[in-house]
């Protein structure tokens, strides 16, 4: 008896020691720590309240009876959006921007970042880097503006200058053509998003080990060897995380700039999720069909999160968590 009274007093003393040292950490950091509460606060209130509204899809929402007493529906609302005949293009076009994004857009700033590094004149380097930020801080409708305004049949500078060359003929409207909006709103995005993109591919840069570049030298690596087998795998762990958070938002491809660039031209290959949803379901206040859709998009996310999370773990031993 007097045994296992002992036993269970030495298991107490661990779990207290524990304690104590957490308890003693948290003091220790409480000044670190307290910066951290107002973002949690933030994300509490603005992140985690408003999903107490997930209920309207899976109800029959009526603003006037709000959510606890409107009528439930069940999963009529996914069953509409997934039975809509628009259901397909509109997958279609989401995947297919997405995924010109994603193959054409996800390494430019990785690229560009690398680039970047290998410029030693430092004046140059810091004029590079501020002109490639601009365009992230110009809003969607005044860069698609501009975009609309370069390739207008009338009066843009591209139909201009091709049909100077001898190029074209005649002017094209090609934000008019379905084929070319595709290509047209990627490469907006790619050159939007560019400089802001590789920021936090010029910061992994800068933490790499300079032994290691001067080890590469000895070895007789040239610029693009370092840059290869030095600078990329290096920051990899990076590149990798960025991949997964780009993978599991494939079914995101944005509003403003869609909207901005669409019109009944090619609305065939410009319908988006995003757009349809605000099309069908905001314009015409059907709110318990676009939070259904929203909430699909969101399964859809999480279940792309964590199969790029596991595939990512498996190849490179590298993952988010």
């Amino acid at each position: 008896m007097n045994n296992t009274v002992q036993v269970q007093h030495h298991n107490k003393a661990p779990h207290r020691k524990q304690t104590s040292s957490r308890w003693f950490r948290l003091k220790a950091q409480f000044e670190l720590q307290s910066m951290v509460w107002p973002a949690l606060i933030f994300l509490f209130i603005f992140s985690y309240i408003p999903m107490y509204g997930i209920l309207i899809a899976f109800k029959e929402y009526n603003m006037f009876l709000g959510i606890t007493e409107s009528p439930w529906a069940g999963l009529t609302h996914f069953k509409e959006f997934f039975l809509d005949p628009n259901f397909m293009s509109v997958l279609r076009n989401t995947l297919a921007i997405n995924g010109l994004n994603l193959l054409i857009g996800f390494p430019a700033p990785i690229i560009f970042a690398l680039m970047l590094n290998e410029i030693t004149h430092s004046r140059f380097k810091r004029f590079v880097q501020t002109i490639s930020y601009l365009p992230h801080f110009v809003s969607w409708v005044v860069f698609g503006g501009l975009i609309l305004t370069i390739l207008s049949p009338t009066n843009g500078i591209l139909n201009f200058l091709l049909v100077q060359l001898g190029i074209l003929s005649e002017p094209v409207n090609f934000i008019g053509e379905a084929d070319n909006f595709w290509m047209i709103l990627v490469t907006g995005e790619v050159i939007k998003g560019l400089g802001w993109g590789a920021i936090i591919y010029i910061a992994a840069i800068s933490g790499v080990d300079q032994d290691m570049y001067e080890a590469a030298t000895i070895d007789g690596a040239g610029r693009v060897q370092k840059m290869w087998y030095v600078t990329l795998p290096s920051i990899m762990g990076t590149v990798v995380i960025m991949l997964i958070f780009a993978i599991s938002a494939i079914l995101n491809t944005g509003f403003e700039q869609i909207l901005v660039l669409q019109n009944p031209l090619n609305l065939e290959t410009s319908e988006t999720i995003d757009t349809y949803v605000y099309k069908t379901g905001l314009q015409q206040m059907r709110y318990s069909y676009s939070t259904a859709v929203g909430v699909a998009k969101s399964v859809v996310a999480v279940m792309l999160l964590l199969l790029a999370n596991y595939v990512s773990k498996k190849i490179t031993d590298r993952g988010l968590f």
